[in-house]
């Protein structure tokens, strides 16, 4: 067993953040399931949604936030988090975050962008790859820092709480179990303060702008603890993924939109203005679920962006990573479109906390697009979510050192028995658990995708719970695997899912079906679940 004063699961920039200011206070352990490069937060494109310009105001961002959530955002929360917005990029340009601009020093201003559901120019962007420049920097400095320790290719399997230990005390955290994926280990870390930091669940689609990682492992794991989540009926589908037969996965940025792409048919005519006055720059559910009716009303396989308009010089300029790209895939995007569809991208429901991550279980923190503050509502408002992760990481340290104190053990020192790994076996058969993947990601897609129906959502639930049994029997019979740990956290999250869809009987944001095709006055509570222990 190792002892840490707080343990941090992921590295993308909520749980970087959060690390760099809790080593001031005591010993922190990261933890990455890969290494600590990989995150949701490296793959983000666009930017991070900030006031910044003369002609913005927090009322604006604040304005534009609650339109785009459609009635379910938390006002206070969405205040709080975009007046906290430019002290926190003030910090990370500190810490050698490069944001596109002019000029030197006091005199620098940034470049600021425009996407889909702003009224002004509020991206704060690194050409288009700024989680990936954000994520290397905070990662350099979190390296450097004494008192940070990093576990790479470590899975955290678990979350250990008083409540499951028999303790008849308040229930809370009290540390977690964890996979060395190296050496087969599992070994148990110890702290009364834990931070779920591992980003969302977009590997649960079958076609998803995420990253491999991104297998709702930190929903999972909360869930299982017994804490709770909300609003996981909402998966943002980004409007622009590339479509194209060998570029998997590849996200065309809502920025491209915002510099004056348009959204055109196989006829070369445009088809957004029949669905928003805003056009191609109307905010992301609108604009998915538009191009998922044009798809299906013509039978094209995609639509395209068209970013003609704009010269070479431009595009390569301000766009080098996707020009290039499309440059190896043999696409000229000077000459012709883009093809496009949408893909699963950003969960915005999640482990329910406060504005400072704190959650129903006592001790445990999430933040980042694992947490659900109530800032997206149903549906995300594009390039707040690096916002989200910077100011939320930030007040999660202030929040938890306040309420556990370093040096105070709250409550009965715990007991806490070492993994038992019992009388299991080498898994012999991983096709079965690749055609388990397989068949939970293609379900999701066929049955709880853009457009929702009742009976596909009973179909989803029945084949789920199968598979959930299947999965059980798997994980408590054979050897844990980092392949079997993400099947069993994608199955849960799945389940998830479904069942908050089934309760929301309206169309609001994210959530279309087909079968309440109205959105209803009524139906403003979050989706609420909780595991009954």
């Amino acid at each position: 067993m190792v002892a840490f004063d707080f343990v941090v699961v992921g590295t993308g920039i909520a749980g970087l953040s959060f690390a760099l200011d809790a080593a001031r206070h005591g010993r922190v352990a990261v933890l990455s399931k890969k290494g600590a490069g990989e995150s949701n937060t490296a793959w983000a494109q666009g930017g991070v949604a900030c006031v910044m310009g003369e002609d913005d105001s927090f009322e604006l961002h604040v304005a534009d936030t609650l339109d785009a959530g459609a009635g379910l955002c938390r006002e206070e929360v969405v205040r709080t988090i975009v007046e906290e917005g430019p002290a926190r990029m003030a910090e990370l340009i500190e810490l050698g975050v490069r944001f596109d601009g002019s000029g030197e020093g006091e005199n620098r201003v940034v470049n600021l962008g425009r996407e889909g559901g702003h009224t002004r120019r509020r991206i704060l962007h690194h050409e288009d790859t700024t989680g990936r420049e954000i994520a290397e920097r905070l990662l350099e400095r979190a390296r450097e820092t004494a008192g940070i320790e990093f576990f790479e290719e470590h899975f955290a399997i678990d979350l250990i709480t008083a409540g499951k230990l028999g303790y008849a005390t308040e229930d809370r955290v009290l540390g977690l179990y964890v996979l060395n994926e190296r050496s087969g280990e599992v070994i148990t870390f110890r702290s009364d303060r834990v931070v779920l930091a591992t980003g969302g669940c977009g590997r649960v689609y079958q076609y998803t702008t995420n990253p491999a990682i991104a297998t709702g492992d930190g929903v999972a794991m909360a869930w299982r603890a017994g804490a709770t989540i909300a609003n996981m009926e909402f998966v943002q589908f980004h409007p622009t993924c590339l479509y194209h037969p060998s570029v998997k996965n590849f996200l065309i940025t809502e920025a491209m939109r915002g510099e004056g792409g348009v959204l055109i048919g196989a006829d070369g005519k445009e088809f957004m203005q029949k669905y928003d006055v805003r056009g191609s720059l109307a905010p992301r559910d609108i604009v998915a679920r538009a191009i998922d009716r044009e798809i299906k009303r013509t039978g094209n396989p995609c639509v395209y962006l068209d970013m003609r308009s704009k010269d070479e010089a431009f595009l390569r300029e301000r766009f080098p990573n996707i020009y290039q790209t499309c440059l190896e895939a043999g696409l000229d995007i000077t000459k012709e479109p883009i093809p496009v569809v949408p893909a699963a991208h950003y969960q915005c429901g999640g482990v329910r906390t406060d504005v400072n991550g704190s959650t129903s279980l006592r001790g445990l923190y999430a933040v980042g697009e694992v947490g659900c503050t109530g800032l997206h509502g149903a549906n995300r408002l594009a390039s707040n979510s690096l916002l989200e992760g910077a100011v939320v990481g930030r007040r999660a340290v202030v929040d938890m050192v306040r309420r556990s104190p370093l040096g105070q053990v709250p409550g009965v020192a715990p007991v806490i028995p070492a993994w038992r790994a019992g009388n299991v076996t080498d898994v012999d058969e991983l096709v079965v658990i690749y055609h388990n993947w397989d068949e939970i990601r293609r379900l999701m897609w066929d049955y709880v995708s853009i457009v929702r129906t009742t009976k596909r959502l009973q179909r989803a639930a029945t084949r789920l719970r199968n598979l959930q049994r299947e999965v059980q029997e798997f994980y408590w019979n054979f050897k844990i695997t980092p392949e079997l740990l993400e099947l069993r956290n994608l199955v849960q999250v799945a389940a998830l899912i479904v069942d908050s869809a089934q309760s929301r009987h309206e169309s609001r944001g994210l959530h279309c079906t087909l079968d309440y095709p109205e959105t209803d006055p009524r139906c403003l509570d979050d989706t609420v679940l909780r595991r009954v222990l």
